[in-house]
């Protein structure tokens, strides 16, 4: 075996002798079958490895100082302030690194800025990429509490939960500043599934906690009362999604959008339109379809969106979800053909839909000519619920058509985005959201969520990186 030689510090010295020497004699016990100690031998290794990552992140970083009265930095003139020691978070751990300090010229009280954050491209105050990164991804996945947990779990990223929340969020911060330039270079480098025949795109609301001030009781506070009062208030924040499809209407993948509640629905409605700009513009042939709910407002913006961000999308297929109106019809037969029989009428109804054109005004007219348009059941009046629903939307219920040429007919797919990208984050116990962290993390648990992650984070974080040059 090869020799290499390794100048490190004394206590990283320490460790690697402690590693050697336990490897030494876990090979002894082994090959003399006496008591083993595994756990003990994993630990040496992992100590002295991670001690030896640090020590080599710190001599990168400190190569990366440069000490000069004076340096073009981004493109500016700076000059040298002083001289101090940092610390900067690497995915092992913190390590300490002496750098200069310098301020833009002609600046007074200006921000200092130092070349290794500029050419280690650091987050906020000097975490590295490398920690950074799988911080936010954690926060994305879970609670802080939950991150820092894993992160112990797996013996990296020692660092605490608040620091998991604040990082985060820094993260969060960079990409929603560039979101609008991230996304036009994913959407130009989108990987379409193998097997792809067309698109279909849904939005929908879905509740959101959300911490909103209280206002105070006249007079004096009473003794012990927060400062700060507060509401939980529930809001409805937006979700979307843009899904691909096989020639069966299958999914294969799906890409999901986010906004909160104070945001604009139509910017949802316009990135999600882009997107699919990008896409048909690549791929000629691909079917649209447009899929919601009974929401008038919803399938507008996205009418509209797709009408001006999307001219490639020629003639969209626009339908709205077959089990909403499934739900109202099996409540009508109830009314019309009583408990007993009104199982095999909901299935008779909804064979004719999927197979027969034009299954839907067929049905109310039947709805009409049962004369039970006024039947109170339980706190509605079932049938009339029915007719309106059709009467609203049957030009978007040609299911049987869509289902002849491999098209979606359910909007599933932007109810589990609501699920997956909103509630199952964002609707816990206890849980209570401010507007801009909350949408610091609705998009990067989107990224994640729609496989975009690694791509945008390069992306985003590519800026903080800036050159580093002499002065003239």
């Amino acid at each position: 075996m090869s020799k290499v030689m390794l100048e490190v510090p004394e206590e990283v010295a320490k460790l690697l002798k402690v590693m050697e020497a336990k490897l030494r004699q876990e090979g002894a016990a082994g090959k003399s079958f006496g008591e083993v100690d595994p756990e003990g031998a994993l630990k040496a290794i992992d100590e002295a490895a991670a001690a030896l990552q640090c020590d080599a992140k710190r001599r990168l970083l400190q190569g990366y100082d440069v000490d000069a009265p004076r340096l073009q930095l981004a493109g500016q003139l700076h000059s040298r302030v002083g001289r101090y020691t940092a610390t900067y978070k690497t995915r092992q751990g913190p390590v300490e690194v002496e750098r200069s300090l310098y301020r833009q010229v002609g600046v007074r009280n200006g921000p200092t800025v130092d070349t290794v954050s500029l050419r280690a491209g650091c987050v906020a105050d000097g975490w590295m990429p490398e920690a950074a990164v799988p911080m936010a991804y954690l926060l994305a996945r879970g609670t802080s509490r939950e991150a820092e947990a894993t992160a112990r779990q797996m013996g990296v990223l020692p660092y605490c939960r608040a620091s998991f929340e604040r990082v985060g969020h820094e993260v969060g911060a960079l990409y929603g500043g560039q979101r609008s330039r991230v996304e036009v270079v994913l959407a130009q480098e989108m990987r379409v599934p193998r097997g792809t025949r067309g698109v279909s795109v849904s939005m929908d609301r879905v509740a959101v906690p959300m911490e909103e001030p209280k206002k105070r009781p006249v007079g004096r506070p009473r003794k012990g009362a927060p400062t700060r009062p507060v509401d939980v208030v529930w809001r409805m924040a937006y979700a979307a999604c843009l899904t691909f499809h096989d020639a069966h209407g299958e999914a294969l993948g799906t890409i999901r959008y986010g906004r909160m509640p104070r945001g604009e629905a139509r910017e949802v409605a316009e990135r999600l339109a882009r997107d699919v700009q990008a896409l048909v513009s690549r791929r000629r042939g691909l079917y649209v379809a447009v899929l919601t709910d009974g929401a008038p407002e919803l399938h507008a913006l996205l009418d509209e969106a797709l009408a001006t961000h999307a001219p490639a999308a020629k003639k969209p297929v626009r339908l709205v979800d077959f089990w909403h109106l499934m739900e109202k019809l099996g409540a009508a037969a109830r009314v019309v053909a009583g408990e007993e029989t009104a199982s095999a009428l909901r299935e008779k109804w909804k064979l004719s839909l999927l197979n027969t054109p034009g299954a839907a005004w067929a049905i109310a007219m039947a709805l009409h000519a049962s004369g039970k348009r006024h039947v109170v059941l339980g706190d509605g009046k079932p049938v009339h619920e029915a007719l309106t629903y059709l009467e609203n939307h049957g030009e978007r219920m040609h299911y049987a058509e869509a289902r002849a040429r491999g098209l979606p007919i359910g909007s599933g797919n932007v109810e589990a985005t609501c699920k997956s990208l909103v509630s199952l984050r964002m609707k816990r116990p206890g849980a209570r959201w401010r507007e801009a962290s909350g949408q610091h993390i609705l998009d990067l648990r989107a990224l994640v969520l729609s496989e975009r992650w690694d791509a945008a984070m390069n992306l985003t974080l590519a800026p903080q990186r800036a050159e580093v040059r002499r002065a003239a």
